[in-house]
């Protein structure tokens, strides 16, 4: 028995939690439109279109916030070993 694919509309919904609604708010259609391209079982390319941008957009945002986490993690380590060689630095003088 062959499986019926299921509706891109319906398949990002359910994978990122969203309705046709908040879905439609990110991508530029109403939720009507969501809804009857659905119905219809149509896929119009302007549609995939935005649907793939909007994936992809969301990719680079975690891909981003990743970037932004490690380059603070980078700049504490690397602060910390400043400090840690200046106190060094500093109780080596006042031996002297």
């Amino acid at each position: 028995m062959e499986e019926k694919e299921i509706h891109l509309v319906k398949k990002v919904s359910k994978d990122l939690g969203m309705t046709y609604k908040e879905l439609g708010e990110e991508i530029g259609y109403s939720e009507s439109n969501l809804r009857k391209a659905v119905s219809d079982n149509r896929t119009t390319l302007q549609l995939k279109k935005a649907i793939e941008l909007y994936l992809k957009n969301l990719k680079l945002e975690a891909e981003q916030e990743k970037s932004m986490k490690m380059e603070k993690m980078i700049k504490e380590f690397i602060s910390h070993i400043f400090s840690n060689e200046s106190e060094k630095f500093t109780l080596s003088l006042d031996k002297k």
